[in-house]
């Protein structure tokens, strides 16, 4: 179908666009011997979630920001936001209330010149098109922030397997997990 190889063909350029060392430098921070943070608001929340799932069946403790059974995060923990434009209110938000607190702060964008962005470790840039991009700016053809979420999806679960290729858990025991 027409629509759904030019979907295919906008996700296939934004992630030749992301570059392997960023993915490589994130990959490099994950350790479970500290716990992870995810943040996220909206579609692109929803992206985090999953991430945080994948982390889980890895063996990482990791929770959601927001959720009812997130308990403070502290020194040594990892927190990542995702964050289309980098200006998401309440991730920026809890990302600077943690930055001088020697927590490790790893974000996911599509602008590296973001609130966001400033505030972080690392930055991974996913260069998909977001929802305040307008007229000859806006590259899709799809509705909203759709091609930074579809591609963060499916950068969060190659850098889920990098991670799991690093810690050598194979798809079995990663399984093993499952409910």
């Amino acid at each position: 179908m027409e629509i759904l190889d030019t979907i295919m063909q906008e996700i296939h350029g934004v992630l030749g666009n992301v570059k392997s060392e960023e993915l490589r430098s994130a990959a490099a921070i994950f350790s479970k011997d500290r716990r992870v943070f995810v943040d996220g608001e909206g579609r692109s929340g929803l992206m985090a979630k999953g991430f945080a799932m994948r982390l889980m069946r890895l063996g990482y403790i990791v929770y959601v920001i927001g959720e009812t059974i997130t308990p403070a995060i502290k020194e040594g923990d990892l927190l990542v936001c995702v964050s289309g434009l980098g200006c998401s209110s309440s991730v920026v938000g809890n990302a600077r209330k943690v930055h001088n607190k020697n927590i490790e702060i790893l974000a996911f964008t599509s602008k590296e010149a973001s609130p966001l962005g400033e505030i972080a470790s690392i930055v991974v840039l996913v260069p998909g098109t977001i929802r305040s991009e307008q007229g000859e700016s806006r590259t899709s053809i799809q509705l909203l922030s759709s091609l930074f979420d579809q591609s963060i999806h499916i950068v969060l679960d190659g850098l889920c397997l990098m991670i799991s290729r690093q810690e050598n858990v194979s798809n079995e025991t990663a399984t093993k997990t499952h409910w």
